[in-house]
């Protein structure tokens, strides 16, 4: 629940920026000389990849989250069974353990979704962000029937 929170402060606060942008970009343009005009277009240029890119994060967030609740249902999510340092933090050696294991399951079963959506885990539990959201992206072309989109 707090990293929804988290998610929305964090949305909502990058909004609220784009459309502040936005407003100074217009501005720009009505002023109307061509130096101001290009420059107001080109402001308005990053609010606009700015809300695609918060769009398509929150779209990938959320098929991630429907995909966990569907693992959950059948009673599938990963076991942690990852040993942590007394900082609480996972200790390396056990996440590359269950890296190994989780990728063997993947590469016996390559079509399943369930198997790919355990090794994204497995790669966000070993530190490998760029891995684990392509191996997430995987998981959900599989259950969406679209194993050609990754």
């Amino acid at each position: 629940m707090r990293a929804k929170i988290t998610y929305l402060v964090t949305a909502a606060v990058l909004v609220f920026y784009f459309v502040l942008v936005g407003s100074r970009g217009v501005m720009l343009i009505e002023s109307g000389t061509v130096l101001t005009v290009t420059f107001g277009v080109a402001v308005l240029i990053l609010p606009v990849i700015g809300l695609w890119f918060l769009w398509k994060n929150t779209q990938f967030v959320r098929r991630a989250n429907a995909l966990a609740a569907e693992l959950d249902a059948e009673g599938g999510l990963p076991v942690d069974e990852l040993k942590r340092l007394p900082s609480g933090r996972i200790d390396r050696d056990s996440a590359d353990e269950v890296f190994t294991k989780r990728k063997a399951e993947t590469e016996a079963s390559p079509d399943d979704w369930r198997c790919w959506f355990r090794l994204a885990v497995a790669y966000h539990d070993a530190r490998d962000t760029p891995r684990a959201r392509k191996a997430m992206q995987r998981a959900i072309a599989l259950h969406d029937g679209n194993p050609a989109e990754v």
